[in-house]
């Protein structure tokens, strides 16, 4: 139905529409339990914000598990070189990720003051930390990673975890931060009122504005940088081989490339425009427009990402002609095909059983809802 050409670039679309599904669902996760202990000043108002995510934050983190199953089954090479060359700063991500299920399980089993605090801590550090984590893979995603292919195509990853800390990195570290910050706190003025409500509006107040700049300062930063450029490859068709095409070190600047195909400027042109509007909306109240926009914003920028890394799919910075592409290091045709189908078959299931999921869970949660319900909510 599909040549090989076609089918690669669908699945390009497809996981980057997936990884934008596990940002905006398990982003306001994060985000809302990074402000626990910020928002949260008694115990019920900490209840009030768990239990805003409490009924559906397992269901977000399965967006994580399809996209990892999903780079594994569609792109072999990327995941092998990602999972083994980053492997402790994965396993990091991992262990903080961790803290999450322990924290909404344990914490109210006990009535102890210090038992509740320490879980509460363990939910912010599970918030907080995977964002800041996954922003600097972003940012080493973008700069390029230390690895070559061998002949027989074995990834050999040449850096180290402080490597990965370079100033650029870590600035997309705290931008992956204040964006979750940012989101989380609009999710929580849909599911919250009162005080509660007028504490989210002082966050979106201040993160708003510190979002828009970081994200310039990392824009002009990244524009003053050239990407890898491929000379001459198979062909978009041909058969998975990345060392089959030449690529030089230094090619076009990151912004020629964006002005090569225009079309691609509506990505960033989206994202700024809807963190603009999240801010403006959200300290003014109107949640529900603001969180729109803050979803409209992170799809904006992910896309960003990816039709500037176009067609790339990880840059080598030492060994260009290495780097793996969309066109060639993907599985074979048929593994394409057979996962697009199951994909078609699955997917229109999961989405359906989670929106009804959200309908039946959604509502307001008070202070007064947590007591009224105290052995049923976290």
């Amino acid at each position: 139905m599909f040549d090989y050409e076609t089918i690669r670039f669908i699945w390009w679309v497809a996981i980057g529409v997936v990884a934008v599904a596990f940002s905006i669902t398990e982003g306001f996760d994060f985000g809302v339990c990074a402000l626990l202990r910020i928002l949260g000043r008694t115990d019920d108002e900490r209840r009030v914000i768990i239990n805003a995510v409490g009924g559906t934050w397992e269901g977000n983190q399965v967006w994580l598990v399809l996209l990892g199953g999903a780079v594994f089954a569609i792109w072999p090479p990327v995941y092998a070189t990602l999972f083994s060359g980053l492997y402790a700063a994965m396993m990091l991500v991992l262990f903080a990720l961790f803290l999450r299920p322990t924290g909404f399980d344990y914490r109210s089993k006990l009535d102890n003051p210090v038992w509740r605090d320490a879980w509460d801590w363990a939910l912010s550090i599970g918030g907080g930390l995977p964002p800041i984590l996954l922003g600097v893979l972003v940012g080493n995603l973008l700069l390029g990673l230390p690895f070559h292919l061998e002949d027989d195509l074995r990834p050999v990853y040449e850096g180290s975890f402080w490597g990965l800390l370079s100033p650029f990195a870590l600035l997309c570290g705290v931008i992956g931060l204040v964006l979750m910050i940012l989101h989380g706190a609009l999710f929580l003025q849909l599911r919250t009122e009162s005080y509660m409500h007028a504490r989210t509006r002082q966050v979106v107040r201040i993160t708003g504005p510190l979002l828009l700049v970081l994200l310039v300062v990392a824009s002009l930063w990244l524009l003053q940088m050239d990407r890898p450029e491929i000379t001459q490859m198979a062909g978009t068709g041909a058969p998975s081989n990345p060392l089959h095409k030449t690529v030089i070190a230094k090619g076009i600047s990151w912004m020629d490339h964006f002005m090569s195909y225009p079309w691609m400027l509506t990505a960033p042109s989206l994202a700024m425009t809807g963190f603009m509007a999240a801010w403006w909306m959200g300290q003014r109240g109107k949640a529900v427009s603001g969180f729109i926009a803050s979803s409209v914003g992170i799809a904006g920028l992910l896309f960003t990402i990816g039709f500037g890394l176009f067609p790339f799919l990880l840059i080598s910075s030492t060994q260009p002609g290495s780097s793996l592409t969309l066109w060639d290091a993907s599985s074979s045709r048929f593994t394409l095909l057979l996962s697009f189908w199951i994909t078609a078959i699955f997917l229109p299931i999961v989405l359906a059983y989670t929106q009804w999921v959200y309908r039946v869970l959604w509502g307001k949660i008070t202070p007064e809802s947590i007591r009224a319900n105290d052995h049923q909510l976290y």
